[in-house]
Order: C-alpha cells, then sequence, then structure tokens
C-alpha cells in the first residue's frame, strides 16, 4: 500500500467563498497572524488635507500608503498610494496644495462585499486576498478593529513576504 505525504501547503476552502485557495508560503506561517507582521500604526489623513501634507508624512515614516479619514465620524473613506500620488504631480493633473480628495481613491461600498483584515487574520488569509481572493489582487490591506471602528495599521504585500523571508522554513 503506497502512502502519500501531506504537503504542509494550506489548501481548503477559501474564507473568502469560492474555490480553495493554496498557500504558497503555510509551511512558513505556522499560526502566525497580521499581529505577527508589526505592522506600524496607521497614519490617516483628511481628505481636505493637502497633498503636501501627505508626501511629507509618508516619506518621513517610510510609507507607501496613507489612510484617508472622515474628520468628524473618522470612517474609512479611501486611502492614498504615494507612488501613485507622485505619478500624479509629475504628469501636472494635481498640485501640491491640492487637497487629497482630488487623488485619492475611495472605498466603493455599494454591492461589495469587504474582507476585514485585523490583528488575528491568519497570514495566509491575509495572502489570499492579497493574491485576488476577493476578485482581484491587492497590494496592502487596511488592518482595522473587527468592527471596522479604527484604523490600526496598513499591511502591505511586501511585509508578507518580508515577513516569509526572515522566518526559516
Amino acid at each position: 500500500m503506497a502512502q502519500t505525504m501531506k504537503s504542509s501547503v494550506h489548501v481548503g476552502p477559501s474564507p473568502l467563498g469560492g474555490k480553495p485557495y493554496v498557500s504558497k508560503w503555510s509551511s512558513r506561517y505556522r499560526g502566525a497572524t497580521v499581529q505577527d507582521l508589526e505592522p506600524p500604526a496607521a497614519l490617516s489623513l483628511n481628505p481636505t488635507d493637502p497633498i503636501s501634507l501627505a508626501l511629507i508624512s509618508a516619506f518621513e515614516r517610510d510609507y507607501t500608503h496613507l489612510t484617508i479619514i472622515d474628520s468628524e465620524t473618522r470612517a474609512l473613506l479611501g486611502y492614498i498610494a504615494i507612488p501613485a500620488l507622485q505619478a500624479q504631480l509629475d504628469a501636472g493633473r494635481v498640485r501640491p496644495e491640492d487637497p487629497l480628495s482630488k487623488a485619492m481613491a475611495r472605498f466603493e461600498r455599494k454591492g461589495k462585499k469587504y474582507r476585514v483584515i485585523t490583528m488575528a487574520t491568519p497570514l495566509e488569509e491575509l495572502e489570499e486576498f492579497f493574491e485576488g481572493g476577493t476578485g482581484q489582487k491587492q497590494e496592502f490591506a487596511v488592518v482595522t478593529d473587527e468592527d471596522r471602528r479604527f484604523v490600526l495599521g496598513v499591511a502591505t504585500r511586501s511585509d508578507l513576504e518580508e515577513f516569509v523571508k526572515r522566518r526559516p522554513a
């Protein structure tokens, strides 16, 4: 009777629905969660803040993505990807004194189901989110509390890749 070896690759029903997701790195995650990535605290700005503030703030902290929240309700409205913002500036589509609302990417809320990413989210689920488990590949994830009331941080695809490089197989 032939024995088959079990793979250390996570295969199972997708927590996001649909077909099973196969993780590239599950053998290195070993139960790790988003908290193990140690994402830096989120830096959130308001849509009325000038673009120049976003650039300065991001460069000072070496951030690639900043979240945009409503100044009164603190609701998450969208984000600024600094490389995309720089491209808009270089092309003359926006100016440093323009409000962030002119350049930000807005989260579309109607008819979409969002995947809540918290500090307790397993890294396999974060990887699936980045790889398109929500319908399209993502470069970053906004990390919130369970109720999506507070933005706690931003995790990027490169954060996950760096974690895998640091962790022995």
